[in-house]
């Protein structure tokens, strides 16, 4: 089989491998979308491990299961997810199941980016997750990034009324604008260095959107009554994104870090306002089943349209150009690779 070997961003080669063999609990999937995630063109952290093949946002079909294997069928068209928790240590039981050991050391094989991935049997019985007739491929894909925003809204409490600052505006942040919205929040303002992406807010839920190299504090204000905002989404990377944060907060307000500085990287914070004036401070990371079972279901019923974010469809030869595109980033959303395109009728 084809797969898509990552040595860096800008050397992403077609290889070949064996299709992966499978044990008796385990499937085998055909993926015919695979969603190219900020965090695979992060080369600091990605380069490490190279060669590798990449990919976790992915959906396809399957077409081998071991004898062992209950609840899925050949023919069943699945999305699946990588990381899975064990539902049984401390920090499962108490809710913090991405904190999880075993979710950190978990994944499928080779890859997304390859014509065939292998389930192994933890995924098979919480990673997997079956496609309703009414979600595609592509839509599929996004289950695993929208579980973890789901998952990043759940943990802030996001809820009606609420006024929301958005601190990037690359897939992250555009499926939070989405995802506030559908909880019903209030103003939403959202911020971002490229021209690009600030339209790409504005026409998918934003109310407001700002250059992210204004005096961003003051802007609030101008456009949320006077006031600093309620929930502040931190969805980049940047010290100064992170800088910024703390300064948009509102009295009783939450920052949510879903993006963190660089390691090494430390932000300044003056605790006494935070004491003074009953904020928050939470980071979200990753997502467990729930979170990816309400994602499924928020897409299916297009309470969060996913689609319109797809701004590249590439094949499996063209991965290279797809990483030059998602890293350069200039006027691209999401890239979307699709390693069986002939015969996947996509």
């Amino acid at each position: 089989m084809k797969v898509g070997m990552y040595y860096n961003n800008s050397d992403v080669r077609v290889e070949e491998m064996p299709v992966p063999q499978i044990g008796p609990d385990e499937l085998l999937v055909k993926v015919y979308a695979s969603g190219i995630c900020g965090s695979d063109i992060l080369e600091w952290y990605r380069v490490k491990k190279a060669p590798s093949v990449l990919g976790h946002e992915l959906a396809g079909e399957v077409v081998a299961a071991g004898e062992e294997v209950e609840g899925y069928a050949v023919g069943e068209r699945v999305t699946v997810t990588h990381h899975v928790p064990c539902n049984t240590c401390h920090y499962c039981l108490g809710g913090h199941h991405t904190a999880c050991e075993t979710l950190h050391t978990t994944t499928f094989y080779p890859g997304g980016f390859a014509q065939y991935v292998r389930i192994p049997a933890i995924n098979v019985d919480r990673g997997v997750l079956p496609l309703p007739h009414e979600v595609s491929y592509e839509e599929g894909s996004f289950v695993e990034p929208l579980g973890t925003v789901v998952r990043g809204a759940t943990r802030a409490g996001i809820g009606p009324g609420d006024s929301m600052l958005i601190l990037g505006c690359g897939i992250a942040g555009l499926l939070h604008v989405k995802m506030a919205r559908a909880l019903g929040a209030g103003r939403i303002i959202a911020t971002d260095l490229n021209e690009f992406r600030r339209e790409a807010a504005a026409h998918r839920g934003a109310d407001h959107v700002l250059d992210a190299r204004e005096d961003v504090p003051a802007r609030v204000r101008e456009v949320n009554d006077g006031r600093l905002v309620d929930k502040v989404i931190i969805c980049a990377g940047a010290l100064s994104a992170a800088e910024q944060a703390l300064q948009c907060v509102d009295r009783g307000g939450v920052v949510l870090f879903f993006a963190v500085p660089k390691p090494g990287e430390t932000v300044a914070v003056d605790f006494n306002p935070m004491w003074r004036d009953d904020m928050t401070f939470m980071s979200s990371y990753a997502a467990a089943r729930w979170d990816l079972a309400t994602a499924l279901e928020l897409i299916r019923s297009q309470r969060v349209v996913v689609s319109d974010m797809i701004t590249h469809r590439l094949s499996l030869e063209e991965i290279g150009e797809g990483f030059r595109l998602a890293s350069a980033g200039e006027r691209c959303l999401k890239v979307v690779i699709e390693p069986n395109r002939t015969d996947a009728g996509i």
